[in-house]
């Protein structure tokens, strides 16, 4: 049988005949491969309950661990699997170690007897990019070593090679700095933490004391339980933004000298480093106790969500900024970034930032991680600057990754598993000579919404899963049907090892469509060889419930009910679709402008199809999302018709930028007699999340609906994200 290997190799054969484990085969290494091979048979010991006898020669019937100076790629490998013997061949004890946790992937996820029957197969693999990376926030909320080390475990297993710890931010400092002991008594706790979502009305919080930090001592075990595993720590340490619980301690380090408290909420605020001397002194010290822990060749430094308020108002940043002949208050910013990385390239190392790093200016040695979308990654390339790219239309796992009411609660967005998958790092803009910075990508699990390891496993899992074949695996080897096929089989390993990942494999895609001029339900589910069950009556689908099959035709209103099964048992949740008639499904729509790319729903048909969307979050297939852009949507039919009432809404939350409009406008031509009727009407602006508007029309005849949305604006002061141009996302035009 063909093994189900992720991420999927570069080649893969399969040969006639088995080798057999037990207890008296031996083990051999080359001298600079032995950590790699003891490293193997600890795994040997914990899943069969025996070791190999390790030996300095090789034997007839033996495992071995050999150096193979002529494979190319550092982090490649050979593995070949025969009836007498098993090799893994690799230029270094990386590539080694590699090709050790794809033999894993070949022994079954929970072992019955302690002799095993393999496969005989051949390997050739190596990674598509050199940065293959995973993220975790424990600035928001704190995680504990063991987690730690579990979260390292399972992604060296996927063959990745960076972890990304998010040290620092507003609501907590998480590692201890010996010089400044406030950032462990003050910055490292907060007085209480919001809970529910920021955009309830009105926010609540707890009332707990909250907090916690790492040692030096364990942050150094932390780095070598990494290094053992091939995976790089690459430590954050937020600048010149996301400083809020730093000034909490020290509020020296501000532009007001203002005693404030560590962030209780999330989002971005206004206290940021002021850039004075004694700011600059005390991050070179802190840098000074960070940089040694970390073998890494570089410190990300942040740079992101840093508003300029406080720099504006200062008497010091506003002398600065005309002494250093700055233009404004972001080459002010560039100057205390390229003044930091200064500092850390004196000390053999490099910066990551995000990619507000580029506003004034990019730093000369700096990589840009690209989290807006890819623009900032493209002009970084462009301009000969080394890029990751982990944007949030595909990487982000703090968002939503199935539409199912029964999700647990998140920032909001919508991230599946398969649009994880579909992510090309490569930007289309860059050349091919553009396209050698890409360095590679990551998954980040930001936590604001994340408070337990259960939960960070599972938002993070399978998600990564796909992240790490999206970064190591050959884009023409990837297919997700497949994909998901060998996940279903990895998720053994999963529960062999009590990880509490999010199964959405059972799960089903429906879609309201049409066919043959028919209305219809389109069901899909991504295993395909089971079998869709449903209900029309309000009822959950049993074994005994009627099967789809290819489409299902809709005949007026209909709560349709679905879920998957294997013969007559429930795999999946159930699936419900609420479809409400009214006269412009299946009318010709247009729109200007497109849809924003990280918010497409389901296109412009998505707006008159009879499914309204999710009331408690916005990224799902129906809601449409646009950045600052006015939206104009032209609904027309074959014949006149008549129009009693014209109704939307939009969602509005503040926390992520997201504004109902002030005013919508209508405007058509009445085909009895020739006038064209144009009505505005303004839209209450409420503390509330769905915000409903009604055109009543009373009868009016038209073959032809222009409705204009006008954006909302730059967001105001105080507000998150201000002055930026904020989203407007519009749900179904129901016309009656």
């Amino acid at each position: 049988m063909k093994p189900h290997i992720i991420p999927i190799p570069s080649q893969l054969d399969i040969h006639e005949g088995v080798f057999v484990l037990h207890k008296n085969v031996s083990l051999y290494a080359d001298a600079d491969l032995i950590a790699v091979a003891e490293f193997f048979n600890d795994y040997l010991k914990e899943k069969l309950g025996y070791t190999l006898l390790l030996q300095n020669k090789q034997d007839v019937q033996t495992i071995q661990f050999i150096q193979d100076d002529a494979i190319e790629n550092d982090e490649g490998y050979q593995l070949i699997v025969s009836a007498k013997k098993i090799q893994i061949k690799a230029k270094t004890a990386q590539g080694a170690f590699y090709g050790m946790q794809t033999f894993r992937q070949l022994l079954p996820a929970v072992v019955e007897s302690d002799e095993l029957q393999i496969q005989n197969i051949q390997i050739t693999d190596a990674p598509r990019f050199g940065y293959r990376g995973m993220h975790l926030d424990v600035s928001r909320h704190f995680f504990s070593v063991d987690f730690i080390k579990k979260y390292i475990d399972l992604l060296s297993q996927l063959k990745m090679n960076t972890f990304h710890w998010h040290l620092t931010d507003d609501q907590g400092w998480r590692i201890e700095i010996k010089r400044y002991p406030k950032l462990q008594k003050v910055a490292a706790y907060r007085n209480e933490t919001l809970i529910g979502h920021y955009n309830d009305i009105p926010q609540q919080f707890d009332g707990k004391k909250y907090g916690g930090y790492y040692t030096q001592e364990e942050v150094k075990d932390i780095v070598n339980y990494a290094s053992e595993r091939f995976i790089t720590v690459l430590p954050e340490i937020e600048m010149p933004g996301h400083a809020q619980a730093a000034i909490a301690a020290y509020p020296e380090l501000g532009c007001t000298g203002e005693v404030i408290n560590v962030a209780t909420k999330w989002g971005v605020f206004e206290d940021i480093y002021c850039p004075k001397e004694t700011t600059f002194t005390f991050l070179e010290n802190v840098l000074d106790e960070v940089m040694p822990l970390f073998p890494s060749k570089y410190i990300h430094i942040g740079g992101d969500e840093a508003p300029k308020t406080r720099w504006k108002a200062c008497e010091h940043c506003q002398k600065l900024i005309e002494k250093e002949n700055l233009h404004d208050e972001h080459e002010l910013q560039s100057y205390f970034i390229t003044r930091m990385e200064k500092y850390i390239n004196s000390k053999g190392k490099q910066i990551i930032g995000w990619d507000e790093i580029l506003e004034g200016g990019l730093a000369p040695n700096a990589t840009v991680m690209s989290w807006r979308g890819t623009n900032g990654a493209v002009e970084a390339a462009k301009s000969g600057h080394n890029v990751i790219l982990t944007p949030t239309s595909h990487c982000y796992f703090d968002y939503y990754q199935s539409d199912n009411e029964s999700e647990p609660l998140a920032i909001g967005g919508y991230l599946p598993l398969e649009k994880v998958y579909s992510f090309e790092p490569i930007p289309a803009e860059l050349s091919k000579e553009e396209a050698k910075y890409v360095l590679g990508a990551q998954g980040n699990l930001w936590t604001e919404y994340i408070s337990s390891s259960e939960k960070a496993a599972y938002m993070a899992f399978p998600r990564a899963i796909a992240m790490s074949e999206v970064t190591w695996s050959n884009p023409r080897k990837r297919d997700y049907q497949d994909f998901a096929y060998r996940l279903s089989h990895f998720h053994k390993q999963l529960d062999a090892q009590h990880v509490n990942y999010a199964n959405h494999l059972y799960e089903i895609e429906g879609n309201v469509t049409t066919r043959d001029k028919q209305l219809v339900f389109d069901l899909q589910t991504v295993i395909r060889d089971k079998t869709i069950r449903y209900t029309t009556d309000g009822t959950s689908p049993t074994g005994n419930s009627k099967i789809y099959d290819n489409y299902l035709p809709i005949e007026g209103s209909i709560i349709l009910n679905a879920a998957v099964f294997d013969d007559t048992q429930k795999l999946g949740r159930d699936f419900t679709l609420v479809y409400n008639d009214h006269k412009a499904v299946g009318a010709k729509i247009s729109l200007a402008p497109q849809p924003h790319t990280s918010y497409p729903g389901s296109g412009k048909e998505g707006l008159i199809n009879g499914v309204s969307g999710n009331e408690t979050r916005y990224g799902d297939k129906e809601w449409l999302g646009f950045w600052g852009k006015d939206v104009t949507i032209t609904i027309e039919f074959d014949e006149p018709t008549k129009i009693n009432t014209i109704s939307t809404r939009f969602y509005n939350a503040n926390g992520q930028w997201i504004y109902a409009p002030t005013e919508i406008g209508i405007s058509f031509i009445n085909d009895e007699d020739g006038r064209t009727l144009n009505q505005i009407s303004p839209i209450q602006q409420k503390d509330e999340t769905l915000i409903p508007h009604t055109f009543q029309l009373n009868g009016v005849m038209t073959k032809k609906i222009e409705i204009f949305i006008p954006n909302y604006g730059s967001i105001p002061e105080g507000k998150q994200g201000a002055g930026n141009k904020a989203w407007t996302f519009v749900d179904e035009i129901v016309v009656k």
